[in-house]
């Protein structure tokens, strides 16, 4: 039996994979730079919210706070899978963010959802 070689095929070049993938990603015609989405200033204030977000203990610290309404951080802290420590840096984290709100009753830190800052999260990830 003879035995059989097997060849690679050759890729495009560079260059030419490159321009395939620009012009297949933009609308027939149009040059990339006329379809460019610029900057907008709530892009920045979105990001922060996003970046508040960004840890599944605070979505939770978030869920249960819309669930339950104003709570001592005591009661909350119960209800999360962290020690009382990282709950209270996580509540600070949303706290700066201006998602969470909290002061202090009779003497001990008392936390619920800020719901305008909420919607404002709302809206700006619907604009997206």
């Amino acid at each position: 039996m003879a035995q059989q070689t097997r060849t690679k095929p050759k890729k495009p070049p560079a260059a030419a994979a490159t321009a395939a993938a620009d012009a297949s990603c933009c609308a027939p015609g149009m040059a990339p730079l006329a379809l460019a989405e610029p900057l907008r200033p709530e892009d920045e204030e979105l990001a922060q919210l996003a970046k508040a977000m960004a840890h599944p203990v605070r979505i939770l610290i978030l869920r249960n706070l819309l669930r339950i309404g104003t709570c001592y951080f005591g009661k909350l802290a119960d209800l999360l899978p962290v020690a009382p420590s990282t709950a209270s840096q996580h509540l600070s984290i949303l706290k700066e963010a201006g998602l969470v709100k909290g002061e202090i009753d009779d003497q001990r830190p008392c936390y619920c959802v800020d719901l305008a800052k909420l919607r404002r999260l709302q809206h700006l990830l619907g604009t997206l």
